[in-house]
């Protein structure tokens, strides 16, 4: 093993991580928001609603993350009123239309998690609420969401994993994050295995911070699921 060699691979390949960071980040946070609206919609009892977000999530979610980057890359192009439309400066980037691809496929298994984490919260704690005068938007936001969010979270940490894991597609249509610069290092040196081993590890790297985050919120969020303290912990401050 050369490790001079993965030294500066790994030198070679570091400038990749923002972008790859930037495509993650983006897309999960607009792909919550999606999703949020199209769990909502699920879960109304308008049935226009309803099915077009069942149609919405079946797209999304029984085809390849590949071919929908490749429909919305090459495909919008084909499209001369999208290409003389305001928003042509924007969806013509490598960038955006990465983005754009990445957010619609997680929305649809994010709305799953969301869907799930709502229908989970126990519905004595609803009817308590509404007992004590809450209905609508300050039942949802008050009771609802929270419980739903804290059932919600490992599900949607995994989905967050996924989408760092997935901006590595994002080179195929140029885009020069870990995987693209890995992709020209490996067409440079024809050393693959050396190269993809640095990638991982970097791969590995940033997932392994990301799921520290989302165990603290975990444990921030679930203080009713932690080991209560003695009486002569709680006094002297020393843990359980």
């Amino acid at each position: 093993m050369d490790f001079a060699f993965l030294l500066e691979t790994f030198v070679r390949l570091a400038p990749g991580v923002p972008l790859t960071l930037r495509l993650a980040l983006t897309s999960v946070v607009f792909g919550m928001v999606l999703a949020l609206l199209f769990a909502v919609m699920r879960l109304s009892r308008v049935w226009p609603l309803v099915l077009m977000a069942r149609a919405y999530v079946f797209i999304f979610r029984s085809t390849p993350l590949l071919v929908q980057i490749f429909l919305i890359y090459y495909g919008l192009s084909q499209f001369p009123e999208l290409r003389y439309s305001a928003l042509w400066p924007i969806l013509r980037e490598p960038y955006w239309c990465a983005i754009l691809a990445l957010t619609l496929n997680t929305a649809a298994y994010g709305s799953e998690i969301i869907r799930g984490g709502v229908q989970s919260v126990p519905h004595g704690q609803i009817e308590a609420a509404r007992a004590c005068g809450m209905g609508g938007l300050l039942l949802f936001r008050r009771i609802v969401l929270p419980l739903a969010v804290r059932q919600a979270l490992p599900g949607y940490g995994n989905e967050i994993i996924l989408m760092v894991k997935a901006t590595a597609l994002a080179s195929v249509i140029t885009l020069m994050e870990i995987t693209g610069l890995a992709a020209k290092l490996i067409s440079e040196t024809y050393r693959a295995i050396e190269v993809f081993i640095v990638a991982g590890a970097i791969y590995l790297a940033i997932n392994y911070v990301i799921t520290r985050i989302i165990q603290m919120l975990e444990y921030r969020l679930t203080p009713y699921l932690r080991p209560a303290a003695t009486p002569t912990a709680a006094r002297t401050g020393e843990p359980t």
